[in-house]
């Protein structure tokens, strides 16, 4: 299930024009990893935050309380306000993993989101997002960034190679004609005397 709603706070913030950018794993599946994705637009949990909880509060029951991990967050607030509520803020170094969110409703239960770096470019946010609202994943928060960073480097060797090729020109030169291997090989054989 994807989710884009207005937020419309009873403090001005900068975020609140923008639509949330979330992806939930489809209601009624089997628990898996992770129950979706986040694509925050900024690494301020203070501006963040309300959103998140607002958008999510209707679907998951009250959210009291978030935990993430400080390595992505540079200040972590204490509480945030969210539609006349506060919501606690949390955070955990080696416990939790540093690509996830953890949200937790008093009596409903706790769901895991994984957080997808602000800075992340949109077509690997939504490869990412769809990834981690599949209910048949099975990769951790982290695990997922990992392959989305391993695929980011091997596209852009690719992109490296073909710039390469291209500027010593071998995308406009001329091809061989069609001969195979083995006859190459054997026409560029030096001739040896007769009788060695």
């Amino acid at each position: 299930m994807t989710t884009t709603i207005r937020y419309s706070p009873a403090v001005e913030d900068r975020t609140a024009s923008l639509p949330l950018r979330l992806m939930l794993a489809p209601a009624g599946t089997a628990p898996s990893l992770l129950d979706g994705a986040w694509w925050p637009r900024s690494h301020d949990l203070t501006a963040e935050l309300p959103a998140l909880t607002a958008a999510l509060d209707p679907l998951w029951g009250r959210i009291t309380h978030v935990t993430v991990n400080p390595t992505f967050w540079p200040v972590i607030p204490r509480k945030v306000p969210v539609n006349g509520h506060v919501v606690g803020v949390g955070w955990f170094n080696a416990e939790q993993d540093p690509h996830k969110l953890l949200l937790l409703s008093y009596g409903v239960g706790r769901w895991d989101l994984l957080v997808i770096p602000p800075e992340t470019t949109p077509a690997a946010a939504a490869r990412l997002m769809a990834e981690a609202a599949d209910p048949l994943g099975a990769l951790t928060a982290s695990a997922l960034m990992d392959e989305a960073e391993q695929r980011r480097i091997a596209e852009e060797t690719e992109l490296s190679l073909v710039s390469v090729w291209d500027s010593e020109g071998g995308h406009g030169a001329s091809l061989p004609t069609s001969r195979s291997p083995a006859q190459a090989v054997v026409s560029q054989a030096p001739d040896t005397p007769e009788g060695s």
